[in-house]
This record gives structure tokens, C-alpha cells and sequence, in this order.
């Protein structure tokens, strides 16, 4: 799996900013936010819009701060960088912001219990996935459905997940992904489907294909 773009870092971050309201849109609506786009983008200019609940202006705001937080940070990515976007996206929902999560939950729809996660062994998946001779892509991709799928953090997770693959991305040069609102039909059978059979070759694909996006230089 070929990094599909390659940018420098000055680049990558002109595309993340230029996107940074189309992100913070597709990623609210994992959180059923119902805001429209010149609305979100209204919130993120830090206006008020009448009728969002005050729950939906605090998941957009955070994104929004998640996303600044990736883009001014450059250090190679590891558990506490994820600690951290956590923290900041999950910043009202968590239980505990940006702690690893030491009790049980469920994945609606799904058979699939994630177990208690172990903050060294996720530290250690981390450091090996970071560690292989392999593209920012595959690397980005695999630890974003790894978080997912084991349910690392008490709330925040897919949020988590995307701007963790953001993060590897960006400072691979190797453009975004973003999943959007008309993709989420789609995403979330082939995550049920993933969530179910641990098996990630059909979600990594379809990402790749479809949800991946650069600069194309003439």
C-alpha cells in the first residue's frame, strides 16, 4: 500500500487547514452531530448559532482543537500524543479525558467485546506498528482501526482514531483522510464487519480507495 500523495510538511498542513472545517464536519458526525457545514463553520469562527445544542458547539470545538493540536505538532507519534488528542476531542465526554480505559464497554451491533486494554501493551502496539518497514499510509491507517476496534479510551475513540492517522499522515507528506457523511453507511458495515472478524484487509482498502486525499501538482 503506496503512500498515494507526497507532500512536504508546508504542504500537508496548507491542505489540513484548507479542509480543517470539511473535517471537523465529517468527524462530528460520529458523534451525531446534525449541524450543517456553514453552521459548523460558523461555530469554529467561534460565533453562535441558534438552535445547536451546547453538547454539539463543545464536540465541534474540540475537534477543532484536536486538529490544531496535529498540525502544530511534528515529534514521531506514539501513545501520549494519542493521550493527548483525546484528551482534547473527549475533553466533556470521556469519563477520564486521556486515560487509557480500565472497564469494560460494548460495541453496539456487534458480538465483539473489547477487552480491558493494558496502557504497556498499547504502548507496545504503537511502537511496533510505528517501527515497521512499512508506508505512513499503512501505518496511519492500521493504528486508526486498532484504536477503533480495541476501544482504547473511554469516549472519543473514532474521533481519536482519525486524528491519529491525520497526525502520521501529515507529517508523512501523505495527505488526510477524512470520512464523510455520505461514506458512513458504508464505513460502518465494513467496521462492523472488521469489529467482528479482526480481519483489516477489506476497511484498509476501501479507506485507501476512497477516503484519502492530497494535492495533485500539475
Amino acid at each position: 500500500m503506496e503512500n498515494k500523495f507526497n507532500l512536504t510538511l508546508k504542504q500537508n498542513r496548507f491542505l489540513t487547514k484548507k479542509n480543517l472545517v470539511n473535517m471537523v464536519y465529517s468527524n462530528s458526525k460520529f458523534e451525531g452531530v446534525n449541524t450543517t457545514l456553514p453552521q459548523t463553520k460558523t461555530i469554529i469562527d467561534g460565533m453562535s448559532v441558534a438552535g445547536v445544542s451546547i453538547d454539539d458547539i463543545q464536540i465541534i470545538i474540540n475537534l477543532k482543537k484536536g486538529l490544531e493540536f496535529v498540525l502544530s505538532h511534528s515529534e514521531p507519534f506514539r501513545l501520549d500524543i494519542c493521550r493527548q488528542i483525546n484528551r482534547i476531542v473527549a475533553a466533556e465526554d470521556a469519563l477520564v479525558p486521556g486515560q487509557i480505559r480500565t472497564g469494560s464497554v460494548q460495541i453496539g451491533g456487534v458480538q465483539y467485546v473489547p477487552p480491558v486494554p493494558e496502557a504497556s501493551n498499547v504502548k507496545s502496539a504503537i511502537q511496533e506498528i510505528m517501527g515497521d518497514d512499512q508506508t505512513a499510509t499503512e501505518k496511519a491507517l492500521q493504528i486508526m482501526y486498532e484504536i477503533m476496534r480495541q476501544q482504547i479510551f473511554w469516549d472519543g475513540n473514532k474521533r481519536t482514531a482519525i486524528l491519529s492517522a491525520n497526525y502520521i499522515l501529515i507529517n508523512a507528506g501523505a495527505g488526510i483522510v477524512n470520512i464523510n457523511e455520505n461514506q458512513l453507511e458504508t464505513f460502518n458495515t465494513l467496521l462492523a464487519n472488521y469489529d467482528e472478524t479482526g480481519d483489516l484487509q477489506a476497511i484498509m482498502q476501501w479507506t485507501y480507495d476512497n477516503c484519502l486525499y492530497g494535492i495533485e501538482f500539475q
